[in-house]
């Protein structure tokens, strides 16, 4: 497996990259190429460019839920790429009309829309999408420390409702080493995550990490991250986009996390 970030919230010094508060993350499995999320705007498309991937080659683009800030460049992908038969793998409430406070924080291409322009796949369930990477579909709450907290309405039948982001989701590699997860913002809790990984490869074993966790403030959920991410000694961390430096210097006190910026790589 070969990841390369796309679009990250942070750039390298001394690499021209251009960053926004946002995720994608270009991802090899043997011949397959995949993407997971397509950050805020054309940025993703710019970076590939730069970092000479060729978007053409990709079969499947992965979305871990349904925010703007890893949905929007939908709308720059269909405008720069007429491949009818892409294939885009969602939960499905990630294409559904999200709102806070008025402001639609949602995908800019809704679902109805979406299976006009390419293989629209929405599952609950887990699914293969490579031979060795996962799609994990819902996220079972594992622990009492990581429940779901509303992020505004989803409208949902014509009816707008609390939206706990049931549809945040996660891929997962899988080698004869263990398992190494790839999330986007972890809504769902990265311990519950992890978990449910595990559970659905049948591998304790975790490798590796990497994505946002959602966490903010230092407070009893971050110790119990923390206290759980030592436990099951990680080899590589990756927390970033909407993980504040004052979490990942917490977690740092235990396991070494490593910096994220546009362009980074990572091959197992």
């Amino acid at each position: 497996m070969k990841i390369k970030v796309l679009v990250d919230n942070n750039t390298y010094i001394d690499q021209y990259y251009y960053g926004e508060p946002a995720v994608s993350y270009y991802i090899e499995d043997n011949d397959i190429k995949l993407l997971l999320d397509v950050g805020y705007s054309d940025l993703f498309i710019r970076n590939a460019n730069a970092l000479g991937i060729d978007l053409e080659n990709i079969s499947t683009i992965v979305i871990s839920h349904g925010h703007d800030d890893h949905t929007r460049g939908l709308k720059y992908y269909f405008e720069q790429n007429c491949k009818k038969n892409i294939n885009i793998v969602a939960h499905p409430d990630a294409f559904k009309e999200k709102i806070v406070d008025n402001l639609k924080i949602c995908s800019p291409i809704l679902e109805g829309e979406l299976k006009e322009k390419c293989n629209l796949i929405l599952s609950r369930k887990p699914f293969k999408v490579s031979e060795h990477i996962t799609f994990l579909g819902e996220i079972p709450q594992a622990n009492n420390f990581e429940s779901r907290k509303a992020i505004g309405k989803q409208i949902a039948e014509g009816t707008a409702v609390d939206d706990y982001v049931m549809d945040d989701t996660a891929l997962v590699y899988k080698n004869e080493k263990g398992i190494y997860i790839i999330t986007g913002c972890s809504h769902s809790g990265i311990c519950n995550i992890i978990e449910y990984a595990k559970e659905v490869c049948k591998e304790n074993r975790v490798l590796g990490v990497i994505g946002g966790f959602h966490l903010f403030e230092v407070n009893e959920r971050v110790n119990k991250t923390v206290q759980y991410l030592k436990e099951n000694n990680l080899k590589e961390l990756y927390p970033c986009h909407c993980t504040s430096f004052a979490v990942r210097a917490e977690i740092h006190k235990v396991l070494p996390v490593r910096e994220v910026g546009v362009g980074l790589e990572i091959v197992w």
